[in-house]
């Protein structure tokens, strides 16, 4: 589905940009967020709620503004800042699939940028929810449907 990352990783030139999310009880009635407090799956000042810091941002990286609902543009500084940037090509990865990662796709793709979704580098709470947001949703939002090898290659030959 959708053309491989080959030919798509365009630019020597990556950079990070990270939208950080994390849920604080009583913040907001959205149901996708009362889901989230339920779990603790990204409260505030929890494993869930914290960057890996393999992942942290580093100098030179965008860092937008923290997104409170589904999508990592609507909301934030995320859209002017890569456009700041000249971005006009996203390899998105995340948590989780067919809400946060899936808005955000959506909402890039009609913000005009040529997504390349990371299969194995998002997950969700159910296999059943995984299959709906990237095999059935994602591919008509995502110009490319990749593995973390093939981003990883992709880039490691530029």
């Amino acid at each position: 589905m959708g053309r491989g990352v080959s030919g798509f990783v365009s630019s020597t030139r990556c950079i990070t940009a990270t939208v950080p999310a994390t849920t604080t009880p009583g913040s907001t009635s959205r149901p996708i967020q009362k889901a989230a407090w339920s779990s603790k799956a990204f409260e505030y000042g929890t494993w869930g709620g914290e960057i890996r810091s393999e992942f942290a941002p580093r100098s030179g990286d965008i860092v937008a503004l923290e997104h409170w609902g589904s999508s990592g543009f609507a909301n934030t500084d995320l859209d002017l800042q890569l456009k700041k940037h000249g971005i006009h090509q996203l390899i998105v990865i995340g948590l989780i699939a067919h809400t946060c990662v899936e808005a955000t796709v959506r909402y890039a793709m009609e913000l005009g940028y040529e997504v390349t979704m990371v299969k194995d580098a998002t997950a969700d709470y159910s296999d059943r929810e995984m299959h709906a947001s990237l095999e059935v949703n994602m591919p008509n939002y995502a110009s490319a449907m990749v593995t973390t090898k093939e981003v990883v290659e992709a880039i490691a030959s530029l």
